[in-house]
């Protein structure tokens, strides 16, 4: 069995990490994987893939993944591949029209990321989905709250089995082994507190509350932003007019996330919504205290374990810090449970459920 992963890029992200993570892994099964990417710009994701040697990565160009002259780029794979697994929007929509214009056989998968987004409160747009979805043989959503929410917005029912859940995993032994950073290699101060959030500069992320926390923190408080994205500009913005360039850096993209989840003290993932996030996972992962904003997405995994604080509240977050900071049997029990609960992502069992769904497939 051929299968190909189709995405837009491999830049940062949850879903190009998930696939970075997973795709060495299915290779080592029977069948054959390859990844298409709209948008082949050299990134840290990129490269980790291709020396990996584990299999062949197609790339449609270096332009906009926007651009509807992509779907006639993937007409062609359509021909040569038992199985499309498709991630992110607007690959979702190219590969269904490539599918709808070829009259292609080929079975469609398509994994829904995220409990929400910007399609959904246009009706015009709405409309355009239900067509969308109908060319896929099955969609797999990462979690209930996300197929609740998809199944909803489709106004469809499960009844034909069309819907499946299969959780997002990481590879849990990778990140016990990493190893911590010495702190002096970020910041001078020896008393050095340090925080991290590894996100994308974009909606629906909220880095500006994170930062206004930190100034309300003292000064030996530091944090760590990893990613970026078209947000980021407004965030330095932000850091510039609080006084803060001395208190946080930016790190841009970086393969080395681990070790840098090792090297803080708290964990940190401030976002208006989210599907199952891998990086708070991650975070959750690092045997460090982990604390996330209150929203779908997040609430389901860290409720009991982790902190919440409600969306854009950053004087909550900075007394949660506090807390934490304060009192050392409360932080090692947060960060204890935090490290149980990551635990039940185990990468294995997401490859084994998408194996057996693939092969269901086939038979059909």
């Amino acid at each position: 069995m051929k299968v190909l992963h189709i995405i837009n890029n491999l830049s940062i992200g949850g879903a190009e990490k998930l696939l970075i993570e997973s795709i060495p892994l299915y290779s080592k099964s029977q069948h054959a994987f390859d990844i298409v990417v709209l948008n082949g710009k050299k990134t840290p994701f990129l490269d980790q893939l291709k020396e990996t040697k584990s299999i062949k990565i197609y790339s449609l160009g270096n332009n906009s993944v926007y651009n509807p002259l992509m779907i006639f780029k993937i007409i062609p794979f359509l021909k040569k591949y038992d199985i499309i697994h498709v991630h992110l929007f607007p690959s979702l929509y190219w590969v269904a029209f490539a599918k709808i214009i070829s009259f292609s056989s080929t079975k469609l998968i398509y994994t829904e990321h995220s409990t929400s987004n910007r399609r959904r409160d246009s009706f015009l747009f709405s409309f355009i989905d239900k067509i969308v979805y109908q060319q896929y043989e099955f969609v797999v959503a990462i979690t209930d709250e996300v197929l609740l929410n998809l199944t909803k917005h489709l106004n469809w029912t499960n009844n034909n089995n069309k819907f499946q859940v299969i959780q997002n995993g990481l590879n849990l032994e990778e990140i016990k082994n990493a190893k911590p950073y010495k702190k002096t290699l970020f910041f001078a101060d020896k008393e050095v507190k340090i925080l991290i959030q590894v996100a994308r500069f974009s909606e629906p992320k909220d880095q500006k509350t994170v930062i206004n926390a930190v100034a309300l923190l003292p000064t030996n408080f530091k944090l760590i932003f990893v990613g970026d994205g078209p947000l980021k500009s407004e965030a330095e913005t932000l850091v510039s007019e609080l006084n803060l360039q001395e208190s946080i850096l930016f790190l841009g993209v970086r393969t080395d996330v681990l070790s840098l989840l090792k090297t803080a003290d708290f964990v940190i993932l401030s976002s208006k919504y989210e599907g199952l996030s891998l990086s708070c996972i991650e975070g959750m992962a690092s045997g460090k205290p982990f604390i996330a904003s209150n929203v779908p997405g997040l609430k389901e995994v860290v409720e009991g374990r982790g902190l919440l604080f409600e969306t854009g509240d950053f004087k909550a977050l900075s007394n949660q810090i506090k807390m934490l900071t304060d009192n050392k049997k409360f932080y090692d029990e947060i960060a204890n449970s935090c490290l149980q609960k990551a635990k039940q992502y185990d990468i294995t069992t997401m490859i084994t459920q998408y194996i057996n769904l693939y092969e269901s497939i086939r038979k059909t």
